[in-house]
């Protein structure tokens, strides 16, 4: 007998499971109207929006990097009795409606939120219906999900190696830049993809931070409902190229999520 296999009953449920995933995507791409597709692609304003989206969230994932993995490797490195209640607001955003994070957004920097009001009144200028404002709702959005990933992949490392740098005389910034990051880089690289997938994907608080202005701040997924209505062509289109994208993202991070987590 196979102790390995899989009994009947959860057979039944992971099938079942497969089918509500699988059955609507495969529905999306039977209704994609292939005689169409690359016209449906290249009108001016759907592919205005795919460039602007592709850049922002690629500049939001980068920021997010840079910003994300310091905090992440701060998380377990520094006092419990600190991090503790950090690491719920950092990672709050993961779950939060994206109306909610909108709201937040708006709270913070409209002309008269609680930085943005003193932000108007010096310079001018405000954040929301900016494309500014649709990469710092990505910051807002991917720091999160890095933050998650790396924390986790950060605390997983050998301790024998961080003692052997210790023993050494390794400086902190050392530890972090020759020791932690190169062990970290599959954790490090599958936060990344995830959070920029995330930022991609992106809709309800852009659509409130940001607003919906053709070349400014209509992102892909925006354009995607608006053109439900206009077009359900161009809609399908559009999103079946984003599932596309989905699933090469997690095609690329199958051997880094495992690595990262077989430690």
């Amino acid at each position: 007998m196979n102790s390995r296999g899989v009994d009947p009953l959860s057979r039944i449920f992971a099938y079942l499971a497969i089918c509500i995933i699988a059955l609507p995507i495969f529905a999306l791409v039977i209704k994609v109207p292939w005689s169409t597709f690359f016209t449906s692609l290249s009108n001016g304003d759907s592919f205005t929006a795919v460039k602007l989206s592709l850049w922002t969230s690629l500049l939001s994932a980068a920021i997010s990097l840079i910003l994300g993995v310091p905090l992440a490797w701060w998380l377990v490195k520094s006092n419990s009795k600190v991090t503790r209640f950090i690491r719920p607001l950092v990672l709050a955003p993961i779950a939060l409606p994206p109306t909610v994070a909108g709201l937040a957004l708006l709270g913070l920097l409209s002309r008269h939120g609680v930085l943005g009001e003193y932000i108007y009144h010096q310079t001018g200028w405000q954040m929301p219906f900016t494309t500014t404002a649709v990469v710092f709702t990505g910051l807002f959005i991917g720091i999160p999900f890095l933050v998650l990933i790396a924390e986790s992949t950060f605390a997983q490392l050998p301790e024998e190696i961080e003692d052997a740098a210790i023993v050494d005389r390794v400086s902190r910034s050392q530890l972090l830049r020759l020791i932690a990051l190169p062990q970290a880089r599959n954790g490090i690289t599958t936060g990344l993809l995830l959070a920029w997938a995330r930022i991609l994907g992106e809709f309800g608080a852009t659509m409130m931070f940001a607003g919906s202005m053709p070349g400014i701040t209509q992102t892909w997924t925006i354009q995607i409902y608006q053109q439900l209505e206009i077009s359900p062509d161009t809609a399908y289109a559009l999103s079946f190229l984003m599932v596309v994208i989905a699933m090469g993202i997690f095609v690329l991070i199958r051997n880094p999520l495992k690595d990262a987590f077989r430690r």
